[in-house]
């Protein structure tokens, strides 16, 4: 590495640390335990994989489990984008060193995806054309409530269009690959069963 470049790196680091500081005692501050937004943050975390746990269909928990992954994964990686450009910020998050909010990715969203799949599979109802209500009612119902109570923040102008774009995009890659992991899955049994 060049002098230059290795100078620039610790120069991103450092300002990196710096700003976890000012997060985590932004976090300590406001978004701590003494806060009834963090009590509402854990049971927003907490109630959506209880009922997972409740009402997932056994029979298929590992076609929903890995679709539940797959939302969990792209949504993420949404949020996370979505911070770290300044579009959105969390004001209340579960934890302080997580960019996004831990609870909508590994929660509350791929739970209600899982439980809606269910309910398209048990149903046979057509996967995309009915995924695009939920996307709009978590888009257009959900943020702006969690705007309202101050849970979700737009940097500058207020824009459900993009999150409701980054609800269908994790909709459409999570069935993808959930479809393409089950072709895969029934090919190999097919090749092995030829033997």
């Amino acid at each position: 590495m060049k002098n230059d470049q290795l100078k620039q790196l610790e120069q991103i680091i450092h300002a990196e640390i710096e700003q976890k500081n000012r997060v985590f005692d932004y976090w300590q501050t406001y978004s701590d335990f003494t806060n009834w937004q963090f009590w509402l943050v854990v049971a927003l975390f907490a109630i959506p994989l209880v009922l997972l746990i409740l009402f997932i269909d056994r029979r298929r928990v590992f076609l929903l489990g890995f679709y539940g992954y797959s939302v969990h994964v792209f949504f993420g990686y949404t949020d996370i984008i979505g911070v770290d450009r300044g579009i959105w910020q969390y004001p209340y998050k579960l934890f302080a060193f997580l960019p996004s909010s831990f609870t909508l990715d590994a929660s509350l969203v791929p739970v209600i995806y899982m439980l809606y799949y269910q309910y398209l599979l048990n149903r046979g109802k057509n996967y995309y054309l009915w995924m695009l209500p939920l996307c709009f009612l978590l888009a257009f119902f959900m943020k702006p409530l969690m705007v309202g109570i101050g849970l979700f923040h737009f940097h500058e102008k207020e824009n459900f269009l993009i999150l409701f774009a980054g609800y269908v995009f994790t909709a459409l890659i999570a069935k993808w690959l959930t479809d393409l992991f089950v072709f895969l899955s029934k090919s190999t049994k097919w090749s092995l069963n030829r033997k």
